[in-house]
């Protein structure tokens, strides 16, 4: 095996200095992979642990997600294909009751509903672009094995039925020609066990052992093949032990990540499979460089018990929460407005929260990756309308004090901080809040709330415990200079009337 150091290929052309190597990925971890880009980068771990983030990844600080598929046409919100084939879910009785029994009528006949007849990328990327995000994510593959890309060797996929039209390209294009860098989601690694009861059947009358259309074989494509590896709801049965599945999967994935060589690739859950998901991601980081003579892709995965995770070899990923404060290396949440389909009747999130949580991620080093949702026909609800304007306004003002910042000496101050980790999100921030960023010698203090006639920062206290030069001046973006006092207590910051900001006020505070 060949080490490499981290200096040794960052900003280097790399295309020709590793075009003679290349490593296979042949029977690991109890499956076989494919063929690996020449490159640096290998399925052994201590290779993959010289990957360094890319500066495009923690300038951007905001990307937006299109979490979108078939599964939002029954309008009931995440995992309908699943729980379509549980009795006794509300999902199961919704399919009951609307579309019929799943022996008869499953998941293979929702997917031709879903016809996307409003969707329009152009239009969109515009709107988030506006909002303020560097970086937008495509679903590629969601648990029920439906491709929205031009999928080859998989027929369950939208250029081949239901809208009839490549979602992932469409994206990709729309993304690219704004300047935006693109990503795109994988959550195939836990289709094999999150199917398996599609293969049941109902355990009373009247279609007891009658059995739903999954454990139909000429459908085995679509909903796997019969197996007896069920995920149970623990993290350890997420993902397969099938070498067959490996393969599939990295073929699948492969795929995906050749012909539309994006950015940032997301897994959901931890680097599935061993050495074989190992090597997809040397694939995947080789391939970039290749391409741009140096390592510019992002890969996000979860450390959360399934799979693997070195938190050296990727950008972390943490599901609806946040890191507790600033995180020595840079780190992503993922998270949605609503459910992760849509859904009817669901709660959103507003504006002022969406940009609250923001704040507070890009304070500890990280960005924020949200899901807009999306109607089943590709248009935007109201609430998603309404959420984007927000942002656009928001960011219109104040995106310095975001895009292109670091972490300051602390991430914030006041009484409100959100618990550590995964599902974690919720917060009652108030005007006492404050979060930093910083650009060079520029500190920005966003207040998480609305505050009224002053705003007092302790951090920023005369002879305080973070020895800060004097003050020199301080600016409210998008009004201007404001009157201050340095006192050992805090610093106070009168806000005329006009001056007090409706959703979060960022000041720029300069020495």
């Amino acid at each position: 095996m060949v080490m490499f150091s981290k200096r040794s290929f960052l900003g280097a052309p790399f295309a020709a200095a590793f075009a003679s190597s290349t490593v296979q990925a042949g029977a690991l971890a109890g499956g076989e992979g494919g063929a690996v880009a020449p490159g640096p980068f290998n399925a052994d771990v201590e290779s993959l642990k010289a990957y360094q983030t890319p500066d495009w990844f923690r300038d951007a600080k905001l990307g937006i997600w299109a979490h979108w598929g078939p599964q939002a046409v029954p309008r009931q919100g995440d995992w309908y294909a699943r729980w379509m084939y549980v009795p006794g879910h509300p999902h199961y009785a919704h399919h009951l009751e609307t579309y019929g029994h799943p022996s008869e009528h499953g998941y293979k006949d929702i997917i031709p509903l879903w016809r996307a007849e409003r969707f329009d990328p152009e239009a969109l990327m515009d709107l988030y672009s506006a909002a303020g995000a560097k970086y937008f994510v495509s679903m590629g593959v969601h648990h029920d094995n439906f491709d929205l890309w031009n999928s080859r060797g998989h027929r369950w996929n939208a250029v081949a039925m239901g809208p009839k039209r490549d979602i992932v390209g469409a994206f990709r294009d729309a993304a690219r020609k704004r300047g935006l860098r693109f990503g795109v989601s994988e959550h195939l690694g836990a289709s094999h066990n999150w199917w398996y009861p599609s293969h049941a059947y109902d355990q009373f009358w009247p279609k007891l052992g009658v059995p739903y259309d999954g454990a139909d074989p000429r459908l085995s494509d679509l909903y796997h093949p019969a197996h007896n590896e069920p995920f149970r709801g623990s993290i350890d049965s997420w993902y397969t032990r099938d070498p067959a599945f490996h393969k599939l999967w990295f073929d699948r994935i492969r795929d995906l990540i050749d012909s539309y060589e994006p950015d940032l690739l997301y897994s959901d859950g931890g680097l599935p499979f061993g050495a074989v998901g190992r090597s997809l991601v040397a694939h995947f980081y080789n391939s970039s460089i290749a391409r741009h003579g140096r390592l510019d892709a992002v890969y996000n995965c979860k450390d959360v018990g399934s799979g693997e995770f070195h938190r050296e070899t990727c950008v972390q990923d943490v599901e609806r929460g946040v890191m507790s404060g600033i995180n020595d290396l840079p780190w992503q949440t993922d998270t949605s407005n609503g459910d992760w389909f849509y859904a009817d009747d669901y709660v959103y999130k507003t504006g002022p929260e969406v940009i609250h949580m923001l704040a507070d991620i890009v304070s500890k080093n990280g960005n924020m990756l949200l899901n807009v949702v999306l109607y089943p026909d590709g248009s935007l609800p109201p609430e998603s309308q309404a959420l984007l304007a927000d942002l656009a306004a928001w960011m219109k003002v104040n995106s310095q004090a975001i895009h292109g910042t670091r972490p300051w000496r602390t991430h914030g101050e006041g009484p409100t901080d959100t618990a550590a980790g995964a599902f974690q999100e919720k917060a009652a921030y108030t005007a006492a809040d404050i979060r930093f960023t910083a650009r060079g010698e520029t500190l920005y203090a966003i207040t998480l709330g609305e505050p009224s006639n002053s705003v007092a920062i302790t951090s920023l206290r005369q002879n305080g415990s973070l020895e800060t030069k004097p003050v020199r001046n301080v600016r409210l973006l998008g009004y201007g200079p404001l009157e201050f006092k340095q006192k050992d207590e805090a610093l106070l910051i009168e806000l005329p009337a006009n001056a007090q900001p409706r959703i979060a006020g960022a000041f720029e505070i300069r020495f």
